[in-house]
């Protein structure tokens, strides 16, 4: 297999002089005067220097025109820019902080992170320090309050209606197709040829950008067509799939969705997100009626291992056989069970019970939004879940993260603002495939 990057050539300024040069004598540098060398090391030491809690504190309370907090703005970010992991985390901690003893907090957090926005101009910064804020908000107290406040201003940032969406083909920047094959979250793309067969013409893939980031793809959305709604992804996958034609397909079939920022992890981008794919699909393909996901169930496995004899019994109506042995292991024997039986000879017993207790899962609520995550995301872009599937993706990580199930979520244009009122009210839109399994 061909490798699917090259690591980028490594430059520097600095050159050794040659031996004429190292012969000739070097003439004297004057002294710099004493004025000019205070200054630089004033310099330097503003820069270096780690700000006081009063001033840190300013960047939360002063005007956004006072002078000494934006300049103490461009030097924190100038600082956090440049330090390393340790560096960074101590300067979150000073500067939550700082923030900590503000009462009433009001929408000064909101203001902080307004002021080194414009101090800066640089919205990658403000999505890499949600970054870190979320891989450090367990180590240091205080800083999911901060982070929470960054979230909602990143939300409204990246409001979808921003964004553009821009056609990904075989013919674009190879170091757009690299990030395809570097961010490519839902399944691996393992060789030229699989990538290929991603942005072929009888495919379609997207990726949204923000006017200020415009070199940065934020996601990457990848359909396939189809004759009916799709139940396997390795057939979508396998590039020796003999291609759908495009005049006869009815069904766009989302099979990929993947976020590039860490950053950005949580944030909608707005209601409608694959609204905006399907209006370009339609205006490419009008003859397509149907829209549909094939999507994974990544917490499935992880919660059927934590569930004791007794909920399964009362989920699938029946004794397990892990009753009478270790009734807080049943779930996690289920879980066994289903990851071999589906790569082998399926009971029809056990793909009812693992139809049934995969709807049971994805149907389940947690502060009024479902618990797996990506049910969460597509029920919250106005889909209905329409129906779960067996055996639908045997790759390793399909079997680890949910014993091969897979399940459809539909996009019917007309039912989006309805289906969003149903979800409000802890009742999801449920297709008769999964009512039937409840």
């Amino acid at each position: 297999m061909s490798a699917l990057s090259h690591d980028a050539a490594r430059t520097t300024d600095s050159q050794e002089a040659s031996p004429q040069e190292a012969s000739l004598p070097v003439a004297k540098t004057p002294e710099p005067s004493s004025a000019g060398l205070m200054a630089r090391l004033g310099r330097w030491w503003d820069r270096d220097r780690m700000h006081t809690a009063a001033e840190l504190r300013a960047l939360y309370a002063a005007r956004l025109t006072d002078t000494g907090a934006n300049r103490t703005a461009k030097e924190w970010c100038a600082q956090y820019i440049a330090a390393d992991g340790k560096g960074r985390r101590a300067l979150l901690t000073q500067l939550v902080e700082a923030g900590a003893s503000l009462e009433p907090r009001g929408d000064q957090g909101l203001h902080l992170f307004r002021r080194l926005n414009a101090q800066t101009g640089n919205l990658q910064l403000m999505v890499d320090l949600r970054a870190d804020m979320l891989r450090w908000h367990n180590q240091i107290a205080g800083l999911i309050v901060l982070e929470r406040e960054l979230e909602a201003l990143l939300s409204n940032w990246f409001d979808v209606g921003m964004l553009e969406l821009k056609p990904i083909t075989w013919d674009s920047p190879a170091s757009l197709l690299e990030k395809l094959i570097q961010f490519e979250a839902v399944h691996e793309i393992r060789s030229w040829e699989e990538l290929k067969h991603r942005v072929a013409d009888n495919r379609r893939c997207y990726a949204f950008f923000h006017p200020r980031m415009s070199d940065v793809p934020l996601i990457f959305v990848e359909v396939a067509f189809a004759h009916q709604m799709a139940d396997n992804v390795q057939v979508l996958l396998d590039p020796q799939t003999p291609a759908e034609s495009l005049s006869k397909a009815r069904w766009a079939i989302f099979y990929s969705i993947s976020n590039t920022q860490p950053g950005l992890r949580g944030i909608s981008f707005g209601n409608f997100l694959l609204k905006r794919v399907i209006e370009e699909l339609l205006r490419e393909t009008p003859r397509l009626k149907f829209f549909a996901t094939l999507s994974p169930i990544p917490g499935f496995a992880d919660w059927l291992k934590k569930q004791d004899s007794q909920v399964l019994q009362a989920l699938l109506h029946h004794r397990t056989e892990t009753e009478t042995h270790t009734p807080s292991q049943a779930g996690a024997r289920w879980a066994a069970k289903l990851q071999e039986a589906a790569v082998g000879n399926t009971p029809e017993l056990v793909q009812n019970a693992a139809l049934k207790l995969a709807a049971h899962y994805l149907t389940t609520l947690k502060n009024g939004r479902p618990i797996d995550p990506v049910a969460r995301f597509h029920l919250g872009n106005g889909a209905r879940m329409e129906r779960v599937n067996w055996a639908a993706d045997r790759s390793a990580k399909g079997l680890e993260q949910s014993c091969s199930l897979m399940v459809n979520y539909l996009y019917d244009l007309g039912e989006l603002d309805q289906n969003l009122v149903q979800l409000a009210a802890g009742k999801p839109n449920l297709g008769r495939n999964l009512k039937r399994l409840l």
